[in-house]
């Protein structure tokens, strides 16, 4: 079981260690912080598995340490201590068992060994002395050392098993590929085809969790791949699912609109870190699948799949559980992002590029890195010259933006001042005249300022004030004539 020793220079995990020597503990480093020394990564949580009680040792430790927390769970013989921007937690060496209903263990105490087999992958399942007479010393009973070098998620035990006892570590597996661009093991990946119903009894608030570390990694479509050649994606997002082999034929596209979204996904990725914008361009598409319709000449097409995509996203994200800005977010760049590629085609005139500004607001950027990654296909010339034309485009944009100022764009003439100005009450007709001043300065006809805006207001109020008062005098129903007509008869002086 001990293997090779490599050097120990993390100094809490040093202090841990003299600590656990002092008591006469058998103490470890395992899981996360172990692999990610091993392939030289950082990292901000740090394991250890006590053979005894992990709790009593992790409350000595806090203090020792002079920390001012420990976070307890006594049912699973566990400790977490925050220190200094790390987590400290402590497990006591156990023994796992699962009623078949649920996912969460009934434990007892167990050996160093039995501990690191109930873990959840070989590559999970690494211990390290970090006391002085094993320091260093790696302790690796089911070669999670060989398949870290062979880049391989495979599981310490029966994969069938394992998955069945916790299906939210079919998850894991799948986002641990993605994350360390991993393959997952034949027999690994068949059991989690044969397990992924499990999953149902998972809480949504824990598969979301997994989604977003997926969608977080350097490559996303690593996961979603995975996810959907196991069947996964059919339990969790079938949405996204429902994207493979729905074919396209457009200048700017791949042909398989699964495809085709998992490219957008990645091309974003590159160049954000914005969780919410990676889940707006795995949703961009998400309508193509109902609104796919053949066309004589055309081809397919899929009319309306902006605006029906971004009330799927609203349900989706509810279902999802995600945070209320995300689903807003993504709706709102879903239902923008045909328009700046029907500028490309159409012409650019600066009032239509005055109106995607207010639209899109403060998500004007992030809409035009979702566009842009949008432009794909197989055929490298096309998406240069079409990458070509979006790059004027923007530039365009961007002049039109600064001339204007308008990424905060409202009328320059406010609501009291046209009150005064026309002598009329708080109400709709306010609101008209400010969205004639606003047309007019979109439409280019006039410059976003207030002297211009006021000017046209002059212009423009006494034509609409007559529409006002003549409709509302053509409009007025009988029985209300009748009424002032019988108060004029009553009035003394009326002539009567």
């Amino acid at each position: 079981m001990a293997g090779r020793r490599i050097p120990v220079r993390h100094r809490v995990v040093r202090r841990v260690g003299q600590l656990a020597d002092d008591l006469g503990l058998e103490v470890y480093a395992v899981g996360g912080y172990v692999r990610d020394l091993l392939l030289g990564r950082p990292s901000k949580d740090i394991d250890f598995v006590v053979v005894g009680d992990g709790v009593a040792f992790a409350r000595k430790v806090a203090k020792a340490l002079g920390a001012r927390t420990v976070i307890v769970y006594e049912r699973f013989g566990t400790a977490s201590i925050p220190y200094r921007g790390y987590n400290l937690e402590f497990v006591t060496a156990r023994a796992e068992s699962y009623r078949e209903d649920s996912r969460k263990p009934e434990v007892r105490q167990a050996s160093l060994e039995t501990d690191l087999a109930r873990r959840d992958f070989t590559i999970n399942a690494i211990a390290l002395g970090i006391r002085a007479s094993d320091l260093g010393v790696i302790l690796d009973p089911f070669d999670g050392l060989g398949d870290l070098q062979r880049r391989i998620i495979r599981t310490p035990l029966d994969p069938i098993e394992t998955f069945h006892d916790d299906p939210l570590r079919i998850l894991r597996a799948i986002r641990f590929a993605t994350q360390l661009e991993f393959h997952i093991e034949r027999r690994t990946k068949e059991a989690i085809r044969s397990e992924r119903q499990r999953l149902r009894i998972v809480s949504q608030e824990r598969i979301t969790d997994e989604l977003l570390k997926i969608l977080a990694a350097r490559r996303p479509s690593i996961g979603f791949r995975l996810m959907a050649e196991t069947g996964v994606l059919d339990v969790i997002l079938p949405e996204v699912s429902a994207l493979r082999g729905v074919e396209q034929i457009g200048r700017y596209h791949h042909k398989d609109v699964f495809e085709h979204t998992l490219k957008v996904v990645d091309r974003v990725a590159r160049v954000s870190d914005d969780l919410r914008l990676r889940y707006a361009a795995l949703m961009h598409d998400i309508a193509k699948p109902r609104t796919k319709a053949f066309k004589e000449g055309v081809g397919w097409t899929f009319h309306g799949h902006d605006e029906i995509g971004a009330r799927m996203i609203r349900d989706i994200s509810r279902r999802l559980k995600l945070p209320n800005d995300f689903s807003r977010y993504a709706e709102k760049l879903t239902r923008l992002h045909l328009r700046p590629i029907a500028l490309v085609e159409e012409g650019v005139t600066d009032s239509a590029i005055r109106r995607l500004i207010v639209q899109a607001g403060d998500d004007l950027q992030d809409l035009l890195t979702l566009c842009r990654a949008d432009i794909t296909s197989r055929n490298p010339e096309r998406v240069r010259r079409h990458l070509a034309n979006f790059d004027r485009l923007v530039r365009r944009i961007h002049e039109v933006e600064e001339k204007d100022r308008m990424r905060a764009f409202q009328s320059p003439v406010r609501g009291d001042v046209i009150m005064q100005v026309c002598n009329i009450p708080p109400g709709p007709l306010v609101g008209k005249l400010k969205k004639m001043i606003e047309e007019a300065i979109l439409d280019g006809r006039i410059p976003n300022e207030y002297d211009a805006a006021y000017q046209y207001l002059l212009q423009i109020k006494d034509e609409v004030l007559g529409q006002e008062t003549a409709g509302t005098r053509g409009g007025k129903p009988e029985s209300v004539e009748s009424e002032q007509a019988e108060q004029a008869q009553e009035t003394p002086g009326s002539g009567a």
